[in-house]
């Protein structure tokens, strides 16, 4: 666990169990890690993406946000935008929607095309938010999205909080 003067003051972060982990214990800056489950997007009970080769960002006080390789991702049914959003660590980000017959979700996934130095392997890759598809999976457990419009990280029952993005971390 971090030390007392790494944490908010009024934030005790849960104890992470066997075979758990600590939001808290994640680095600043951030780290890439490979993830050794499959990830599984589906919208409209279509897998949209579907990866053994996902790469994870692990940021403290954040659950994993998930990158999945372009070539496990079904990019015919994405179409990019005009919104972007900086990272002071990972960089420029670009947004796709996607669309499903006559469903549209705004931005619902986004990629580095030019990350930062230290995030090289997550180029091209693309992160989608838990809450704006029908499903997000990790392994065989489905994962909850992030609190906050901002954050797109996936809550399992692995990863312990509290996480920023719930009321009352808008100072973290």
């Amino acid at each position: 666990m971090p030390t007392s003067s790494e944490v908010p003051a009024g934030v005790t972060p849960v104890e992470p169990g066997a075979g758990q982990e600590s939001a808290w214990d994640y680095p600043r800056p951030p780290r890439v890690e490979a993830v050794p489950e499959r990830l599984r997007v589906v919208v409209n009970e279509i897998d949209i993406a579907d990866t053994g080769r996902a790469l994870r960002v692990l940021e403290t006080a954040g659950p994993p946000v998930y990158y999945i390789p372009a070539e496990d991702v079904r990019i015919d049914l994405l179409e990019s935008t005009d919104h972007t959003s900086y990272c002071e660590w990972k960089g420029d980000a670009t947004y796709r929607s996607l669309r499903l017959g006559d469903r549209l979700i705004h931005n619902v996934c986004w990629t580095y095309l030019e990350p930062s130095a230290g995030f090289e392997a997550i180029r091209g890759y693309l992160a989608f938010y838990a809450g704006r598809v029908d499903e997000a999976w990790v392994g065989d457990e489905l994962a909850s999205p992030q609190a906050g419009h901002f954050y797109g990280g996936w809550i399992t029952s692995r990863i312990k909080g509290p996480f920023k993005g719930e009321p009352g971390t808008a100072d973290w």
